[in-house]
């Protein structure tokens, strides 16, 4: 009797035993398998963050590019502004120098004018004098020829 209770005694020990193997070996898998996931999780984790990183550089690249293009177009239209002022600067330049030359001729002109206005005046004057110069002899001579006359007269 004592032998066999002794032999059920192990048997249950042993029993008890192989469910504590049993129980140990689960609980092993148990963790194997959440550090599993938690591998799975962080791999996961790591590409989505390098996506965004990624994602974040070509946002940064194609604002930098943007930026570049915007700066380019502006000085572009500087450029234009900057030749159109020119451009307008010239031609009033051009303007100005046409209209002085006008001027200058026409004050050329005048002044030459006045010239042979002058001239002709100084003709009018000069012939003036001539004819009352020739007036004057004719005088002097149609009284002295008067004077004879009336010597010769006188004589007689």
């Amino acid at each position: 009797m004592k032998e066999k209770e002794e032999k059920e005694k192990k048997e249950k020990e042993k029993k008890k035993e192989k469910e504590k193997e049993k129980e140990k070996e689960k609980e092993e898998k148990e963790e194997k398998e959440k550090e599993k996931e938690k591998k799975k999780k962080e791999k996961k984790e790591k590409k989505e963050k390098e996506k965004k990183e990624e994602k974040e550089k070509e946002k940064e690249k194609k604002e930098k590019e943007k930026k570049m293009k915007e700066k380019k177009e502006k000085e572009k239209k500087e450029k234009e502004k900057e030749e159109k002022e020119k451009e307008k600067e010239e031609k009033e330049k051009k303007k100005e120098k046409k209209e002085k030359e006008k001027k200058e001729k026409k004050r050329k002109e005048k002044k030459e004018k006045e010239k042979k206005e002058e001239k002709e005046k100084e003709k009018e004057k000069e012939k003036e004098k001539e004819e009352k110069e020739e007036k004057e002899k004719k005088e002097k001579e149609k009284e002295k020829k008067e004077k004879e006359k009336k010597m010769k007269e006188k004589k007689e």
